[in-house]
């Protein structure tokens, strides 16, 4: 079997899982295991941590997978996320230990997805988005996050505290990703 024919027939049982049929779901854990096993164990040995640690991280990818198969998009390929959620608990897993971690860009290629949107549309979705903030919120994530302002720049142009100002960021921050889950909802 291919690789993406492999990794197909994976999608469908998750798919059929998320669903509610617990039998493709044990069908996907099991298919699934050997594969997750096999890249912690390479990681391991790339990075010098003992084999035994990769079993730590697969029993802890499968518990992420568990608890967020609902945020896997069921359009796009389950390999790359499935190696997304090794990675992450790897880097977890050397935190714990107190080392430092860098991915090179190569490692996560295939899990960033190119733009192709028109041009012109990004400002009219921020436009849009930020139409749902009130000020001086909206004025904050305007200045800083898509201005490129600093944070003691914007206080000193609102006259309100840089702490303010942070808490203010922060919460239209939460708003905006509310805002935007309820649109993609509304979308599908």
């Amino acid at each position: 079997m291919k690789h993406s024919a492999r990794e197909e027939e994976w999608a469908d049982w998750l798919r059929m899982a998320m669903k509610g049929d617990a039998a493709a779901y044990d069908r996907f854990l099991r298919a699934v295991t050997p594969y997750l096993r096999s890249i912690a164990r390479r990681r391991c040995d790339l990075f010098g941590i003992p084999t035994g640690e990769a079993e730590d991280v697969v029993q802890e990818v499968l518990l992420a997978v568990h608890l967020k198969r609902g945020t896997w998009d069921t359009t796009r390929p389950i390999g790359p996320w499935l190696s997304t959620i090794v990675r992450n608990k790897m880097i977890d897993s050397f935190r714990r230990r107190g080392r430092h971690v860098s991915v090179p860009i190569e490692d996560v290629m295939e899990t960033l997805e190119a733009d192709n949107r028109q041009p012109g549309l990004d400002r009219i979705d921020v436009e849009k988005m930020l139409a749902g903030l009130r000020d001086p919120q909206r004025e904050i994530v305007r200045s800083i996050s898509v201005g490129g302002e600093g944070i003691r720049e914007t206080a000193e142009r609102l006259k309100m505290s840089e702490g303010a100002v942070r808490v203010a960021l922060h919460r239209a921050l939460k708003g905006l990703a509310v805002l935007y889950r309820s649109e993609e909802r509304a979308d599908r």
